[in-house]
């Protein structure tokens, strides 16, 4: 059978939109069970104090107050683990600082929880926090990766006066250095990728419900995944896994943050548990800027050693990540994986890496789009320009020089365990180059010259690993209407899964996507489901889906085969039905399952696949920028992309991933900054203060792809939700540094790129403009 009309490959619109933009999505704040009470909690406006709870009663008395909880009342729960933590690179362990449920004396942030309450309605629960009596005695607070590492004596942690949480290596360090030492030219850059605040567009929250008959709870959240949720908080609460039910309905956005288990999660089972009463919490936006786990925040270093033809022998990195006060969920893994992919797309010979984990009293950090990939293409990426500025090479000339070729695949690079099983990396810069009229670019750069204005063009070559890990195992049964229902444990965030998996279930039982269902979010009817991360939905979750799909429409051809009085060779599946080729006879999929001997067996198919290894797509991001020296606002003007992932499973909604993540990385580049006073106090605490990228920030994007099919993937396909913000970063701010380097000869710029950091950077050419 050959589908062209449903399959994989088509450019179908998404069959969930209709329902959530005409309001008949169901988030996690439009659940409210009847007699359902609200929470709120206590909160540190200190970054780093001792307390003292004086006062309970006052809160406890105030009307539709029923519960108010402290560390001491919670201290049958136990912490929420980090479960990565990182050793050094001697195999020891250091500090690990596990989340508290409530802070036991003392705070570690702004923002750290320290009394949790519930009353009738949230209005009340929050007059009740304002009444909780407190005494803080306010301590020196540690902020920033430098100040972490500079020593003098004040620590996050008393036992670790150094701030080190890990100090880890990787790679030959000899070779490295031998290189450095014999190398015709050395080029060094440090960089800052600075933390963000992951601001989806829906808040976390969560509703719990307790059936004491059953000692079961319920706990519906928005999430990327309801089973790792399910583990985590049985733990937490000290319950067997059964007696625990997750449940996650549609989601506005998650971008890694939504994976972990937070506080209020536990906090909120307990409560129920006590009242036997559901109880809600919802954050409040101001509330997400100090609650939930931020993003990015490295402070690197990185040289390249060169021979006399601007080949790299050698390249060394150091990468600190700021970790925050606690460790979240996977909070050291990130920057250590992000280091693994800091060979780029380059044979280089020998790389060496230290990278380590500090403490600091802010909000802790976890993974953001990416998690430590776009960390090290940013790294890297600027890096190898800076290395064509300093050997007189173009961007593309030096990339080219020191591509790793496709004749070289699979290559394992000398650092991380990673094996590229394919990639034509010259093929799509080539593309990109060429559809960006990069040859053009001198005569637009003189048009803005004459209107007052400095154009910049830079480039970003990039690699990253994704869809690696856990399988997924997956079930779809064909209904009584003739339609199907796919149950599979990923978890949508917006990415478009109900059109994308429908789409693989088609392929062989040739339904009209709005008949295809796809159940998600629910530990009672999804038996396991690694969820969503990683870039692994389609290229793990829909290979199962296809392979569930394969089986069941092998089934039907059984059932039908009595029925049509042929043999299953015989069959065809087409437009719902199973028919004997070439004749008119068929029996649809409603009538199939309607059949005595169609047991449930029959009408279920199933289909796993786990991952043998990472899938690796790549590409080639071009951003031509004007600045204008008056204002120092940057306007990116023009912006390519030419991508490899693989097969396709359909190009609309990955234009749409791919636009949505250079969205991300162009807020990262020219507008988001997450500021913390010397005291531990955010200052960009709202968004008043945090700027985010607005439509008129985003330009219209060429986007197109140059594909190499995945040979770790069973369909070819690489994954592709991350890849938008890994490319973005470097491509942006190599543009703006060829603006300032043109203009004023700087080539020193770190993200982000603000109006008032242009500003200053361009004022030799007001001057000379004025002289």
């Amino acid at each position: 059978m050959t589908v062209t009309k449903f399959g994989l490959g088509q450019p179908l619109r998404r069959v969930e939109d209709r329902r959530l933009i005409t309001g008949e999505g169901h988030y996690g704040d439009d659940h409210a069970p009847e007699g359902c009470l609200h929470a709120a909690l206590l909160r540190s406006p200190h970054a780093h104090a001792t307390f003292t709870i004086t006062d309970l009663d006052a809160a406890r008395a105030m009307p539709g107050v029923h519960l108010v909880l402290t560390a001491e009342d919670v201290a049958g729960l136990t912490d929420i683990k980090c479960q990565a933590p990182l050793p050094n690179s001697d195999g020891s362990q250091n500090h690990v600082a596990n989340i508290p449920l409530l802070a036991k004396g003392v705070v570690k942030h702004i923002g750290d929880a320290v009394a949790f309450v519930v009353a009738d309605t949230a209005s009340q629960a929050r007059d009740a926090v304002e009444a909780i009596g407190i005494e803080y005695e306010v301590r020196p607070a540690v902020v920033g990766i430098r100040g972490a590492i500079a020593g003098g004596g004040t620590a996050v942690w008393d036992e670790q006066p150094d701030n080190v949480s890990f100090d880890a290596t990787m790679g030959d360090k000899a070779p490295v250095d031998a290189a450095f030492a014999k190398a015709a030219k050395v080029v060094k850059v440090e960089v800052e990728n600075q933390r963000l605040v992951t601001n989806y567009m829906e808040t976390r929250s969560v509703v719990a419900e307790y059936d004491a008959g059953t000692e079961r709870f319920t706990l519906t959240i928005p999430s990327q995944g309801v089973h790792g949720l399910r583990k985590t908080l049985a733990g937490v609460l000290g319950v067997e896994k059964d007696k625990l039910r997750v449940v996650t309905g549609d989601v506005g956005g998650g971008f890694g943050t939504k994976t972990f288990t937070y506080r209020e999660y536990p906090l909120a089972a307990e409560a129920a548990r006590r009242l036997n009463k559901p109880v809600k919490w919802v954050s409040e936006r101001g509330e997400h800027f100090v609650a939930c786990t931020q993003g990015r925040d490295n402070l690197s270093v990185g040289e390249v050693a060169l021979d006399a033809d601007g080949t790299f022998l050698a390249m060394r990195f150091d990468v600190i990540g700021d970790l925050g006060a606690y460790l979240s969920q996977y909070g050291p893994y990130i920057p250590y994986l992000g280091a693994t992919m800091l060979t780029g797309v380059y044979k280089t010979p020998a790389v060496h890496v230290r990278v380590r984990g500090v403490y600091t009293n802010t909000v802790p950090v976890d993974a953001y789009r990416g998690a430590g990939r776009p960390e090290a293409a940013y790294l890297i990426e600027r890096l190898v320009d800076r290395a064509a500025r300093e050997t007189g090479l173009s961007p593309a000339e030096i990339r080219r020089r020191n591509f790793i070729p496709p004749s070289a695949m699979p290559y394992t690079t000398p650092i991380g365990d990673r094996t590229y099983d394919t990639g034509d990396f010259a093929a799509h810069m080539g593309r990109a180059i060429e559809a960006a009229d990069w040859n053009g670019f001198e005569a637009r750069a003189e048009e803005s010259r004459r209107n007052g204005l400095v154009r910049g063009i830079g480039l970003a070559t990039y690699i990253e690993c994704t869809a690696w890990g856990d399988g997924e195992d997956v079930k779809i049964t064909l209904d009584t209407d003739g339609g199907a229902t796919v149950y599979v444990g990923t978890q949508s965030n917006g990415q478009g899964h109900a059109t994308a998996y429908a789409q693989f279930a088609a392929e062989h039982l040739d339904l009209p996507l709005e008949r295809i269902r796809v159940v998600q979010g629910d530990t009672d009817r999804v038996a396991t489901g690694a969820g969503t991360g990683g870039s692994r939905s389609i290229p793990v979750g829909g290979i199962s889906v296809g392979a569930a799909s394969k089986n069941l429409a092998g089934k039907l051809k059984e059932l039908a085969s009595e029925e049509l009085e042929a043999g299953v060779q015989d069959l065809e599946i087409a437009e719902g039905a199973v028919r004997v080729a070439g004749t008119d006879r068929s029996i649809d999929f409603a009538a199939l399952a309607s059949l005595p001997k169609a047991t449930e067996a029959m009408l279920t198919g199933q289909g796993d696949f786990v991952p043998p290894s990472a899938t690796y797509p790549n590409g080639t991001h071009v951003a031509e920028v004007e600045i204008d020296p008056e204002t120092g606002i940057t306007t990116i003007v023009r912006y390519t992309v030419c991508d490899d992932f693989g097969i396709v499973v359909n190009p609309l909604l990955l234009a749409g991933q791919v636009h949505g993540g250079v969205a991300q990385g162009i807020g990262q580049a020219l507008h988001e900054r997450t500021v913390y006073d010397d005291d531990g106090q955010l200052l960009t605490a709202s968004f008043m203060d945090y700027a985010m990228p607005r439509a008129g920030d985003v330009p219209f994007f060429h986007f197109e792809t140059k594909n190499v099919p995945s040979t770790t993937n069973p369909m070819g396909i690489k994954g592709a939700g991350e890849a938008g913000s890994i490319g973005s970063c470097p491509a942006v701010m190599n543009a703006v540094v060829d603006a300032l380097d043109r203009s004023v000869g700087l080539r020193d710029m770190d993200m982000p790129a603000t109006p008032a950091r242009m500003f200053a950077a361009l004022e030799p050419l007001r001057k000379a403009a004025a002289a």
